[in-house]
């Protein structure tokens, strides 16, 4: 019986060249990864060349704070602390830092990584940004908005928060601390140097909040204050005025002029009846106003200045850097008298007849 051949045909025995020559490949591949795998998480000195080789660990990741001014080994303290450092120490950790030039780059903020030995932990914070809490000072609030509004941000922030934060002199830069030690020591005097801005912030607590919005405001002003040689008074009267244009002005062109109205009125030693004012007294009682009737105006309160000459005793808003510029730099002006109409802009007089002119023209236009 003739016995059946077993050679191979040319195809066949290339087929298995090519399966032998894969098995050799996906052999070498394994044990390139085997050994960098064994390099970098027992040997702990990968070279360069396996950052080709090892990809950037996936799984569930670890919020990490690194907070303004840390060097590296207190930011590498953060991520082993916070559980994002699985094997190796943060000293370690730190020297990869400092040889990826992470020590000079490295900014506050929040890091989310997986956790992993000190080098993969080190090549994810490389390719990463921090993220930022955001945080908004707006204008026109009085001391009450503002911490409804800071509260409604973050539920760190409440009342006696806010109250500690404006009181705490560490939270102002040194010149501005020196003007307002010469004001009166209480908060809804402080918040009117807050800088109403929004606010990119590791950490969103009241003392954050101020230290960064108080320094904002003394960036911008305290140039001016310093070339023009002004005195706490002038300041204190500068932030008050500043409050009450804030609140009485919609369009910011017409702040300067209203500043002008009020300093004249004053000159002349007549009561300044601006209803913000007014609606401030109540707001102190627990009232809240959306309209000034003529009977609200008999309210006794040293906000009333339709009963109070001369400048409430604080401001009473967190005035924009409009309103600021306005209180510091007035117009020069003759109008005694102001009256908004519908679209929020104001019709000035120099004289009652003229006001009273301009106010039935508005009423009857409405």
């Amino acid at each position: 019986m003739q016995r059946k051949s077993h050679s191979l045909t040319p195809r066949q025995h290339k087929r298995k060249r090519r399966f032998i020559f894969s098995g050799i490949i996906f052999f070498l591949l394994f044990f390139i990864l085997a050994a960098a795998s064994y390099s970098s998480y027992h040997l702990k000195v990968p070279a360069s060349f396996w950052e080709y080789v090892i990809p950037i660990p996936e799984g569930e990741k670890v919020t990490v704070v690194v907070e303004q001014g840390m060097t590296a080994s207190q930011a590498a303290r953060a991520f082993e602390i916070h559980g994002a450092l699985e094997s190796g120490t943060p000293i370690e950790l730190a020297k990869w830092m400092i040889k990826f030039g992470l020590d000079r780059k490295i900014r506050a903020g929040h890091y989310s990584v997986v956790p992993s030995d000190a080098w993969n932990v080190a090549r994810q914070l490389r390719t990463l940004k921090p993220a930022l809490l955001k945080a908004q000072v707006l204008p026109g609030l009085d001391i009450f908005a503002l911490i409804d509004s800071l509260e409604s941000q973050d539920r760190k922030v409440n009342r006696e928060a806010v109250s500690e934060a404006l009181m705490n002199n560490k939270n102002y830069p040194p010149k501005l601390l020196a003007i307002l030690k010469e004001l009166p020591e209480d908060e809804y005097t402080r918040a009117a140097f807050l800088m109403p801005e929004t606010y990119m912030l590791v950490d969103r607590t009241a003392d954050e909040i101020v230290s960064r919005s108080s320094s904002a405001w003394w960036d911008h002003w305290g140039k001016f204050i310093t070339e023009h040689n002004l005195t706490s008074d002038d300041i204190r009267e500068a932030s008050i005025v500043a409050s009450m244009v804030e609140r009485e002005v919609l369009h910011d062109s017409e702040c300067r002029t209203v500043a002008g109205v009020i300093h004249n009125r004053l000159r002349k030693n007549m009561l300044l009846q601006i209803d913000a004012t007014v609606v401030y007294a109540w707001r102190l009682k627990g009232k809240k106003l959306t309209r000034v009737l003529y009977k609200d105006l008999e309210i006794d309160s040293p906000y009333n200045t339709y009963r109070y000459k001369g400048l409430p005793p604080r401001p009473i808003c967190v005035p924009g850097i409009e309103a600021w510029g306005a209180a510091l730099d007035p117009e020069f002006n003759d109008y005694l008298y102001y009256v908004a109409g519908r679209d929020g802009y104001h019709q000035f007089a120099k004289t009652n007849r003229e006001h009273e002119a301009n106010k039935r023209q508005i009423r009857s236009s409405r």
